[in-house]
């Protein structure tokens, strides 16, 4: 029960309505009076909150009017006015009132480090509308002023201009309630909300009703997004609660590797060091197979268990410490089962493990001193031949790298491409194949040299590779496309520059072919075209560049990307540049492929054969076709 008496000390006798209030009437006057409440709470309340949350706020500050019990204790003296219409002279409608201007005026007050906030002052748990965006139908122009004007009254004084409006009080009652409010000062509440015109009449119009309502959709953009950060925090929460479940020592032994995710027999057993495939020594001379599955397990720390745990749970799970690259098209999973060991040991200042799992070598690579600024590496290796399996890289430090060679390789040495006339040096290996360092090619800024690892197999054959950037260098060949062979120093030594253009793009090959001669216009000599393809381990992502090479000097005549021109497929290629002779005409001189019968140029002129040079005048166009003998035509490369 709530007892209801007046708190002035010499209240007017109509005024005199003290008695006692039950809950049920409480309730009743807030149902009956309910669209009055809220708009006079959405009155009250601060317009920065912004429309649609003073309609949810002044709605859920109006159901949460009425007492939380109903114990005879709970009641609380209020003052009880009457109103112009008589709702006034209600004592359960005076108290739901009391509470409603009381809960607007505190959502209006600033939040304070030092006190903890009221409940008005935080946003309504409920009501809640999801994914929509709810206010009060738009007044005129008269409605949006007194808006304006309200907005900038504070609080009290706007509790002060809406009790004497909307609900006809008189200033004598509107003191009453806003001291019962709590409002320190009410008379300078009413002084202040007689500087705003008394429209009291636009306080009932639809711009400030909260009942009659128009709907929008909120930010669908953002939205979403927030929606997929919800999802992956969910997602996040469901692993990290999975995780505190499961049984085991935690991740310390697995060095830089994050926390498990998962526990299965399969998922287990690859990062188990006991599992681990270690090929014999001698496995590859009675293998009809010559590549990495049958290089045996080397290095002093092939034994060293809790090395090999760490390498195998940071490729799983690879922390944010790690530093992980792949190749592209080189998936960076975790091991679908129990992989092969190549290499585990101590290379300059680094242990390093080396694993193959049938698809990709990987390389882990940790300080001696610790496991902080570990490094992960993979690289795609599917159908690698005995040529393409005869060395990985093991360490670069200082520009110069290491590799570890395969049982089969029988001498090492190393080639300068620019300099064909020199002999290869030799490199020096251990007993477990791991060479000497040199000077890598890789990361060089100026082409002043091109170093080329020379391997000698067990047939005597020297074949070249290249170190682009990777783990497995690229394999030099030199020819047709359809049938290259192995190449020597002499058929890069014009070209080795180029090779650049090819770095860190998974290139297991690639290939240099004269395509053309020409003799020069004028009597200037000759020129040589070339194609220097470079083919990857994917398939796809192939590059093919032309060169023009005259009077010692080379141009880039045209390249192509992701095309399967001068190679196995589409052996044809063409190309063209502008010329100058030494008397100071230009030309315009295009070749093609053996395969190319007719070559002409975009001004009409045409060539029998597979070479053109052709007089060009100032802006004129450059265009070349070629045609086969089947009458197929040739578009330059590009």
């Amino acid at each position: 029960m709530l007892n209801v008496s007046s708190n002035v000390k010499s209240p007017a006798p109509s005024q005199d309505l003290s008695g006692v209030v039950d809950v049920e009437q409480a309730e009743a006057a807030l149902v009956e009076h309910y669209p009055r409440l809220v708009r006079l709470a959405y009155l009250i309340l601060p317009p920065s909150l912004g429309r649609n949350r003073r309609v949810l706020t002044a709605h859920a500050l109006t159901q949460r009017a009425l007492p939380r019990s109903r114990r005879p204790d709970d009641a609380e003296d209020i003052p009880v006015q009457r109103s112009g219409d008589g709702r006034g002279g209600d004592p359960g409608y005076a108290y739901v009132r009391l509470r409603v201007v009381r809960t607007a005026l505190d959502a209006g007050l600033p939040l304070r480090r030092k006190a903890w906030p009221k409940r008005a002052q935080l946003p309504p748990l409920l009501p809640q509308v999801w994914g929509l965006r709810l206010f009060p139908r738009s007044g005129g122009a008269d409605e949006l002023a007194l808006d304006q004007r309200l907005s900038a009254l504070s609080g009290a004084a706007r509790a002060a201009y809406v009790l004497r409006g909307l609900e006809r009080l008189p200033d004598g009652d509107v003191r009453k309630v806003l001291d019962a409010a709590g409002v320190d000062e009410p008379a300078a509440a009413l002084a202040e909300a007689d500087g705003v015109e008394a429209a009291y009449d636009l306080l009932k119009s639809p711009e400030f009703d909260p009942c009659s309502l128009q709907a929008r959709p909120t930010d669908l953009m953002r939205r979403r997004q927030h929606m997929k950060a919800a999802g992956v925090a969910l997602a996040a929460a469901l692993v990290c609660g999975a995780l505190l479940g499961l049984p085991g020592d935690g991740w310390g032994p697995d060095g830089a590797a994050a926390p498990p995710y998962a526990k299965n027999p399969a998922g287990q057993a690859a990062l188990d060091p006991g599992q681990l495939t270690k090929v014999a020594a001698g496995a590859w001379k009675r293998s009809a197979r010559a590549d990495f599955s049958v290089w045996p397990a080397r290095g002093a720390l092939t034994g060293d268990e809790a090395l090999l745990r760490r390498a195998l749970a940071v490729w799983a799970r690879p922390g944010e410490s790690v530093q992980v690259s792949a190749t592209p098209g080189t998936a960076a999973g975790a091991p679908p089962g129990p992989a092969q060991l190549l290499f585990a040991g101590e290379v300059d200042a680094a242990r390093v493990v080396l694993l193959y799992d049938g698809l990709r070598i990987v390389r882990y690579a940790e300080p001696k001193d610790g496991t902080s600024g570990a490094a992960l590496d993979f690289a795609r290796v599917d159908g690698a031949t005995s040529t393409e399996a005869g060395a990985v890289v093991l360490n670069r430090v200082d520009g110069n790298v290491r590799y570890l060679t395969a049982p089969w390789v029988g001498g090492v040495g190393v080639r300068d491409l620019l300099k064909p006339g020199a002999s290869a040096t030799p490199l020096e290996r251990d007993g477990e194949g791991v060479t000497g360092p040199f000077a890598s090619p890789a990361q060089a800024s100026k082409c002043t040299s091109w170093n080329a690892l020379q391997l000698r197999d067990d047939t005597g054959t020297n074949r070249l590779s290249t170190d682009l950037g990777e783990l497995v260098p690229a394999h030099l060949t030199a020819g047709r496309p359809q049938a290259p062979r192995e190449a020597s120093a002499v058929d890069w030594s014009s070209t080795a520059c180029s090779l650049a253009a090819a770095r860190s793009n998974g290139v297991r090959s690639v290939n240099s072919w004269q395509y053309a001669r020409q003799a020069l216009p004028e009597a200037n000599g000759s020129a040589a075209w070339l194609c220097t393809r470079a083919d990857t381990w994917r398939g796809e992502g192939g590059r093919a560049l032309a060169q023009f090479q005259a009077s010692g000097a080379a141009a880039v005549a045209a390249k192509a990307e992701d095309s399967a021109a001068c190679g196995a497929r589409e052996p044809s290629v063409l190309a063209g540049v502008r010329w100058k002779s030494r008397g100071g005409n230009w030309y315009l001189l295009g070749a093609g492929s053996r395969d190319v019968v007719s070559v002409k140029a975009a001004g009409g002129a045409l060539t029998r054969g597979n070479t053109l040079a052709a007089p060009l005048e100032r802006g004129a166009r450059a265009g070349l076709t070629g045609r086969l003998a089947d009458g197929t035509k040739v578009s330059t490369l590009r």
